[in-house]
């Protein structure tokens, strides 16, 4: 049974609205803010004043086009604030600093070993990565309003390929334990695919879509799922692990432990695996993550790597057939670092693959890009993230108060309503 959510909850979802409507627009009126939204005016003048008292929302001056008396042009007032973003992924860890305005103002990358095999050391990793963005984005710890902590998935990295959940679930919440006191309060965290998601609702494809999925490739892969405007998290907050599906019954040991999972072809050491295959001497074999993956991009006519792609191509295209004939998603959008590196080169077969294999009517109308948001889009989610949970009623009271709030899941925040008016589906 659906719960109904209390007038609080719809408040806080409308208030996120209107500041997103203005975050990605940059400046609107009053009553450019109740069309976007499909808020009341009533609504939208209360919300307005609410968000102005809190020092997010400033004058942008007049719009005298209309008749009759001018009206006020608001925007978001940058300096009310800021929010950090951190992407604790495989193989680095990259702060971002923003302002109130989502504007990356200071950022920072630490390389960290892909066998994690000290959590003390990607703890100093991530405390050292946050402290370089705050610096550089002229920021003390208390100027910021909220941190959202981007944490890996359910996958283990044992180097052997034994498939120990269990363990790496641990790893990570003493990764959490051990950072939390070095982070400004309150913290939002969320696994890197559901931040992808919020990432593409707010600043790209998903835009006022009812439906999309966002896949994320790296050295892992997985997929952001977005569900009547909303990104779904699960019952236990994993969904997305889309790279952990199967593509090849009894095929490529993956780094889960399994056999023939999608992240096994399409994620970076699949990739690579492909390349071994088809030429076992090839020297890009030898060049670490992302130095193979713009080696790649820059011999796209070595015959080898020609034949890598394609296979790439074709694995990646099957798989995303999968998820379309489950999800019927209105917008199907590819990011992450290998995507921004390969994606020109992996679209076309993608492309075929995916008409080839997916349900008719599914795949008719689809739309598969590579993101416009080339920003790392974990980072940029999760900031997102943390500016909503600030936006929630109860926030914006204590924003005059110390900030000594616990760690905030995810799963907490209520999720933006329903976009009113959906953009037309692209051919």
């Amino acid at each position: 049974m659906t719960r109904t959510r209390s007038s609080s909850e719809i408040r806080d979802a409308s208030r996120r609205e209107i500041v997103r409507a203005l975050v990605v627009g940059g400046t609107a009126t009053r009553n450019d803010l109740a069309r976007s939204t499909g808020l009341s005016a009533a609504t939208v003048s209360n919300l307005v004043t609410e968000l102005r008292e809190a020092g997010l929302i400033a004058d942008a001056g007049t719009d005298n086009a209309g008749t009759g008396r001018p009206t006020t042009v608001l925007r978001i007032d940058g300096e009310g604030g800021s929010f950090l973003g951190i992407d604790v992924a495989e193989t680095y860890i990259r702060a971002v600093v923003f302002d109130a305005a989502l504007t990356e103002i200071g950022a920072a990358d630490v390389d960290v070993d892909e066998a994690w095999s000290s959590v003390d050391r990607v703890a100093e990793a991530l405390e050292r990565a946050v402290d370089q963005a705050l610096v550089r984005g002229g920021r003390h710890r208390d100027d910021i309003l909220g941190v959202g902590l981007g944490l890996p998935g359910i996958v283990s990295m044992d180097p052997r390929g034994s498939a120990s959940p269990q363990g790496w679930a641990a790893q990570i919440r003493e990764l959490e334990h051990r950072v939390r006191p070095h982070l400004p309060n309150p913290v939002v965290t969320a696994n890197p695919l559901q931040a992808v998601g919020h990432s593409e609702i707010w600043f790209g494809t998903a835009r006022g879509r009812s439906s999309a999925v966002v896949v994320n490739l790296g050295t892992g892969v997985g997929a952001g799922i977005i569900v009547e405007g909303r990104v779904l998290r699960g019952a236990t907050s994993t969904a997305g692990e889309w790279g952990h599906t199967v593509l090849e019954l009894d095929g490529r040991m993956c780094r889960c432990g399994r056999r023939g999972c999608v992240e096994a072809y399409v994620g970076v050491p699949g990739i690579r695996h492909t390349l071994r295959d088809v030429d076992a001497a090839h020297p890009l074999l030898r060049l670490h993550q992302r130095d193979f993956i713009r080696g790649l991009r820059n011999a796209v006519d070595d015959p080898a790597v020609s034949q890598t792609l394609a296979h790439t191509a074709r694995y990646l295209g099957i798989a995303l057939s999968d998820i379309v004939a489950v999800l019927n998603p209105e917008v199907l959008t590819l990011t992450g670092w290998t995507a921004w590196a390969l994606g020109d080169a992996l679209l076309p077969g993608a492309r075929a693959a995916l008409a080839e294999r997916a349900p008719e009517l599914t795949a008719a109308r689809l739309d598969l890009s590579v993101s416009p948001v080339r920003i790392n889009s974990v980072a940029t989610g999760m900031a997102v993230l943390a500016f909503e949970n600030h936006l929630d009623s109860r926030a914006l009271a204590r924003r005059s108060r110390p900030r000594t709030d616990p760690i905030i899941s995810a799963d907490t925040l209520t999720p933006p309503p329903v976009p009113q008016t959906p953009q037309p589906i692209a051919g």
